[in-house]
């Protein structure tokens, strides 16, 4: 019987706490009615699909943009030029180590014979000589000059708008360690 008033109390507390809370809930309500009519969306119509009309298309007889018959006739283009680096390199016979390219090759020594310096260079697990005059790796590269710790290359490569350009490069000494 004790717990009659108390329950009493708490209901009565609820129903006070409600009726408090709808008088915020119409003036919530009456806020959004208000912006409903105060805001009129702006929206533009869609414009219609356009018609698709297929075109045929044109370049299937033309030559494939990387084949190997567009190269070679670029390159054949390019040893016409007169003034063109790399024409005397295309009409001469490769030499063997222009097969592989230069980061696969290592300078392991150097000797002299006759007053002639060679540069030790191993590829693929096999040792080569070579002097000066002979050419190494995959962009025309001629050895220029040979030390006791480097050998020294001129390369021709293509620059950024397509130029042929001589780019010195050099092979360092390798430690028998690495």
């Amino acid at each position: 019987m004790m717990q009659s008033p108390y329950r009493w109390l708490a209901v009565s507390l609820a129903v006070m706490g409600l009726a408090a809370c709808s008088g915020e809930q119409e003036e919530l309500q009456a806020w959004m009615d208000q912006q409903r009519h105060e805001v009129q969306p702006s929206v533009q119509p869609l414009s219609p699909p356009q018609k698709f009309n297929p075109q045929t298309y044109a370049g299937a007889e033309g030559v494939e943009p990387f084949s190997s018959q567009k190269l070679t006739g670029a390159l054949k283009q390019e040893a016409r030029q007169p003034n063109s680096a790399v024409s005397a390199e295309l009409s001469r016979r490769k030499e063997p180590l222009e097969a592989f390219p230069l980061d696969s090759v290592t300078m392991v020594g150097s000797v002299n014979r006759k007053g002639v310096p060679f540069a030790l260079l191993k590829v693929d697990s096999l040792l080569y000589q070579v002097k000066v005059g002979e050419y190494l790796g995959q962009n025309y590269g001629k050895i220029m000059k040979i030390s006791e710790t480097e050998l020294t290359l001129r390369e021709i490569v293509q620059d950024a708008a397509g130029e042929w350009i001589e780019r010195p490069t050099t092979l360092q000494l390798q430690e028998s360690g690495r």
